[in-house]
């Protein structure tokens, strides 16, 4: 099972708030997912986001693939990024 951490959106139209999660990549964006690791929103000044930072690590040593958005929001706050890429 390959494991990618991503966003998933949520929120009304027109206002996204996304949750970063840990899921299949089989799975779709908003469906079915292993693990919330923390919420991203982009309509405040700056965006909010907030961050399990034990649980990004372990999703990382287990070998999950950060998306681009989600590597450049780990990079943002100063997380280690997966060190494979």
């Amino acid at each position: 099972m390959s494991v990618k951490i991503r966003l998933a959106r949520g929120g009304a139209k027109k206002k996204p708030f996304y949750r970063i999660v840990a899921a299949n990549i089989e799975s779709p964006r908003n469906g079915r997912f292993l693990e919330t690791l923390g919420t991203y929103n982009p309509m405040v000044e700056p965006a909010a986001i907030t961050l399990k930072d034990e649980r990004i690590k372990y999703w990382l040593g287990v070998g999950a693939q950060p998306t681009t958005t989600v590597k450049s929001i780990l990079k943002k706050e100063g997380l280690a990024s997966n060190p494979a890429a």
